[in-house]
């Protein structure tokens, strides 16, 4: 089944160091909490909350991301990694995610898609588009 959800994102706790091998290298560490914006109530009932952890490694505001999620809803819970890649001339991140692990009703459920994150209308928010193919 193809399911599309929008969600609002806001940085809940940032850690950054700085490399040093070059200009502006840094590693971050990013904890984010999620609402829907636009979703589907599906067999697990109404959205509870989305909480995402995600390691970047960035040069100049470039580079690669990898990060798990776990979205809850009233009778069951999805897992999912992702992986991704920031471009700092249009400040979008794209990339992929796969669910493994699901809880409740959604305990069998397998899943993998595409993702796009946006900076949203303030500072420290975010906004993530997903499309993607899940089956129970």
């Amino acid at each position: 089944m193809k399911r599309k959800a929008t969600y609002r994102l806001v940085i809940t706790r940032r850690e950054s160091l700085y490399v040093h091998d070059q200009f502006d290298h840094t590693l971050m560490l990013v904890e984010m909490e999620g609402e829907p914006i636009e979703y589907q109530v599906g067999v697990a009932g109404q959205f509870i909350s989305r909480r995402s952890v995600t390691f970047h490694d960035r040069i100049a505001g470039t580079g690669e991301m990898k990060g798990y999620a776990i979205t809850t809803f009233q009778d069951g819970a999805i897992y999912s990694s992702y992986e991704g890649r920031r471009e700092a001339a249009n400040k979008l991140t794209q990339g992929t995610w796969k669910v493994y692990k699901g809880t409740g009703k959604l305990a069998n459920m397998t899943g993998n898609g595409t993702f796009t994150v946006k900076a949203g209308p303030v500072a420290g928010e975010f906004v993530l588009d997903m499309v993607g193919d899940y089956e129970l």
